[in-house]
């Protein structure tokens, strides 16, 4: 359950810092692309950090592939005006990590189930 407390401080951390950013850039406007993604992704996974252990694991997946999804393509915006973010950059990819190794470890962790085919049961 270690796995799971870095998931919960670093969603607390990004949803946080997320949050914060949209204050210290002005970015409540209506042409702003990202400000409800960005709402989405603050939502998602301080909820997550917050849920009891079965739940905020399934959440926090969830919530970090959506991400790494959102903070990609912001830095993807930053390259195409030839710049560089490098925040945005360093979410993408601590989110992608998180949710590749909660998702891994979610699956290690279930009971595995033997099939039974209908030939060998008659």
């Amino acid at each position: 359950m270690r796995l799971l407390l870095v998931g919960r401080v670093a969603a607390a951390v990004l949803s946080l810092s997320t949050f914060v950013f949209l204050f210290l850039h002005d970015s409540w406007r209506r042409d702003n692309m990202f400000l409800v993604p960005d709402l989405i992704l603050c939502g998602i996974l301080l909820i997550g950090a917050l849920l009891p252990d079965r739940s905020a694991v399934a959440t926090l997946t969830v919530g970090f592939g959506y991400a790494a999804g959102v903070l990609s393509t912001s830095v993807l915006s930053y390259a195409v005006r030839s710049e560089f973010g490098l925040p945005s950059l360093v979410g993408a990819v601590i989110a992608a990590v998180l949710a590749g190794a909660l998702a891994h470890d979610q699956r290690r962790s279930r009971p595995e189930r033997r099939s039974v085919s209908p030939a060998a049961s008659s």
